[in-house]
């Protein structure tokens, strides 16, 4: 045994440290965390902020991190837990099998390799094990966080907090932004000064999890969070479930941040040997604002963790709002042709397909029941799938395959695999409950529906998975004596249909849809290759869900279809808002004026044209709609030779002063072109920059006017860089 551990050792190419070398510098090109064993064994955090020199003895971090307080607490412990001298929130708490509720854990160790640094704690008392794991991305300054619980003893132990994170800030004031809403309200940002206490932001709807809050969250460092000044902690936690950020500033000042699964209703059971691994907690440290930020979490999604982030995307045309449950072969077929007409690459089609004893006519039937409706659809799916190939346009289609209708085969046949509770009256959303997919049977059944789409229709480009409904009557059949895993699980049993679906049909196109945008997180981000931000796609409210979205999220993933919500706003202003994301259309086409129809193709060649600066990370948020009754939004190439920007104008006041917007990204020694783009037919660009030539030092210094006074008035400018 004295030689296997080196031995072992050496093969990985680990470097293992002892204790009383311990300072450890996780480090990006910008960002150093700074963590540190002191005397008593036990790990704390000493630095968190820009990179240091590499002249600078991070030795020397002890103060103000290593203060002893009024209470005792010895300084900021990186994984504090339940039941020491620490008198706040903790990141862990395990129950022993004994009914102890406390851990000590002392640093055992650390490895580091290939910007990968995990770090071993362990309880001397009980066999509780917990490693600390951070990836860094030192280009993208991205910092990735999460940790591995496990325990040896004999009988049932639970783990009541796990958190994936603790981080730690010492200043005057910190000042948090939160993203929350509801249905067709998501992303609505708002911001407050953190006080002495807790501000907790989080979810406990199982499913549906982001409905009322988002998985973000951005906290000014001793000022207000601006868009390109003062230092801001950007945040998200990877998890499509519930998740719960606490922000606690104690009685010194100091604030803690902890982040991970909410552990509500989610005491785990951890069987003796398993390692429960937390989410990813993923994070950025700006001292430029949110606007960097922004741009370094985009271009860490495009880079490692977006499905497809580095592909193309599909433009589409969908039947909902067109068609709703009413359609047939018909009219499925002419609408084929218009997608063809309209340039477009796929036709979706969405909800109402399938169910034969229980026919999908509206949402109280039906779901379920994975088979296509013979009455509406006699030549099944390979008939119009053929169909949408043959006029040249890919075909894809709408699932809910975590869902049940009570009135379906599916429910009469199984109901031990849906979640609900016995002997109660069920609550309903949607007409719909949730199955459980804790239960590896369901998960073979969730997986079986698109296996058998796939199998018998092969050209299936795109897929459309939805979920409409939270967790209710929560119970899961399959875990009676654990229901505190069941949270957990499910996800977990989310995320095995997905790895299967991905490794079986690696080249399908995912569309994540939660009755909105109720999932948009990042670890289902490694399955989809985009997500539908919100059911509301009024251009108006469509311009303050995106605008919110950006802070995150690539425009690649954001999904932005042109539909009838407003129609007080021009076809040309709708297509303009949807421009900034991934473009589609769900509108019935019959009812454009010629104009109108032909501005649309003339958007989706432009569309395809600029999608390299439309995709770009480097994004510009110029105008707030958060100020007024404009919003400014510029994309600028990676190699500054080319950049867009979008204006829009909603509701301003008459007569409103318009002032020049000042450009940003831009190379100040180029002269760039610059041209409004997207006119509609035999229409002149009224804008007074248009068709001139300016240095990139002018237009960032001095500006140009791209708003006005007009209502729901919209353009799109283009910017290149002459030879």
């Amino acid at each position: 045994m004295k030689h296997l551990f080196p031995a072992l050792i050496l093969l990985l190419g680990l470097s293992l440290q002892a204790a009383a070398e311990a300072n450890i510098s996780i480090a990006t090109d910008h960002i150093q965390l700074v963590l540190k064993v002191k005397d008593n064994g036990r790990l704390y955090q000493t630095y968190l902020g820009e990179r240091l020199s590499a002249q600078t003895d991070i030795g020397l971090l002890s103060q103000p991190y290593g203060r002893l307080s009024s209470t005792g607490i010895k300084g900021f412990e990186a994984y504090p837990v339940m039941g020491t001298e620490d008198y706040y929130e903790p990141a862990f708490e395990l129950r022993h099998t004994d009914g102890h509720p406390t851990s000590i854990l002392k640093y055992k160790g650390h490895t580091q390799e290939a910007g990968h640094t995990a770090i071993t704690l362990q309880d001397d008392l009980y066999p509780i094990t917990v490693v600390l794991h951070y990836e860094v991305f030192p280009r993208e300054d991205i910092i990735r966080q999460w940790s591995e619980i496990t325990h040896g003893e004999k009988g049932r132990v639970s783990i009541v907090r796990y958190a994936s994170s603790m981080l730690y800030f010492e200043a005057p004031q910190y000042f948090l932004t939160e993203f929350s809403g509801d249905w067709a309200e998501e992303m609505r940002m708002s911001s407050q000064q953190l006080q002495y206490g807790k501000k907790i932001v989080d979810s406990r709807l199982g499913t549906r999890a982001n409905m009322f809050a988002s998985p973000f969250f951005e906290v000014g460092i001793g000022s207000p969070v601006s868009e390109d000044h003062g230092t801001v902690l950007m945040g998200t936690l990877a998890w499509t479930g519930n998740f719960r950020f606490t922000f606690e500033v104690d009685h010194d000042g100091a604030l803690r941040v902890v982040s991970g699964i909410n552990p509500d209703a989610s005491t785990y059971i951890l069987k003796k040997d398993d390692t429960f691994r937390t989410p990813d907690f993923i994070f950025t440290l700006s001292t430029e604002g949110t606007g960097l930020g922004s741009r370094r979490f985009q271009r860490w999604a495009l880079a490692h963790r977006l499905y497809k982030g580095k592909d193309d995307r599909l433009t589409l045309l969908n039947n909902w709002e067109n068609t709703y449950f009413d359609f047939d072969e018909k009219k499925l077929t002419d609408l084929f042709g218009e997608a063809k007409d309209l340039g477009v690459d796929l036709f979706l089609l969405d909800d109402g397909w399938f169910g034969n004893k229980y026919p999908r006519k509206d949402d109280h039937a039906g779901l379920g029941d994975w088979q296509v409706t013979r009455s509406k659809l006699p030549g099944g799916i390979p008939y119009l799938v053929k169909a949408a190939n043959e006029r040249g346009v890919d075909f894809g289609i709408w699932i809910e395959p975590e869902m049940v209708n009570p009135k379906s085969e599916l429910a009469e046949q199984h109901p031990d695999w849906i979640l609900k509770w016995d002997g109660r009256e069920d609550y309903y959303f949607r007409n719909q409950l949730v199955l459980d997919l804790a239960n590896p049977k369901v998960q073979d059944f969730v997986f079986g529906i698109v296996d058998s789409l796939m199998q018998e229709n092969p050209r299936i480009k795109f897929m459309k998975w939805d979920c409409n409904s939270p967790i209710t009557n929560i119970f899961s059949h399959y875990e009676k004596t654990e229901q505190g895993n069941l949270y957990v699980d499910y996800v977990r049993g989310l995320y095995s249909v997905l790895q299967r679906v991905q490794e079986r049909y690696p080249d399908l196109y995912l569309m994540m849809c939660s009755g909105g945008g109720g999932r948009s997180d990042y670890e289902g981000l490694r399955y989809f290759t985009e997500f539908w931000c919100s059911d509301n796609t009024d251009p108006v409210e469509r311009i303050f869900i995106q605008w919110g979205y950006s802070h995150f999220m690539p425009a690649k993933a954001m999904c932005a279809h042109v539909t009838n919500w407003n129609n007080r706003a021009s076809v040309k202003f709708r297509v303009d808002v949807a421009f900034t994301g991934k473009l589609g259309f769900d509108i019935g086409l019959k009812g454009l004026s010629a104009n109108d129809m032909a501005y649309c193709r003339q958007a989706i060649a432009e569309y395809n044209r600029l999608k390299p600066v439309i995709f770009s990370p480097e994004l510009y948020r110029l105008v707030s709609p958060y100020d007024g009754e404009h919003c400014v939004l510029e994309r600028v190439s990676e190699d500054r030779s080319q950049a867009l920007v979008f204006a829009y104008d909603m509701h301003p006041r008459y007569g409103e002063q318009q002032l020049p917007v000042r450009l940003k990204g831009l190379n100040p020694d180029a002269r760039y072109r610059v041209n409004e783009i997207c006119l509609m037919p035999g229409q002149k660009s009224r804008l007074a920059c248009s068709g001139r030539t300016f240095t990139g030092d002018y237009l960032m210094k001095v500006g140009v006017t791209l708003t006005s006074s007009g209502e729901l008035v919209s353009h799109i400018v283009e910017l290149k860089a002459e030879p």
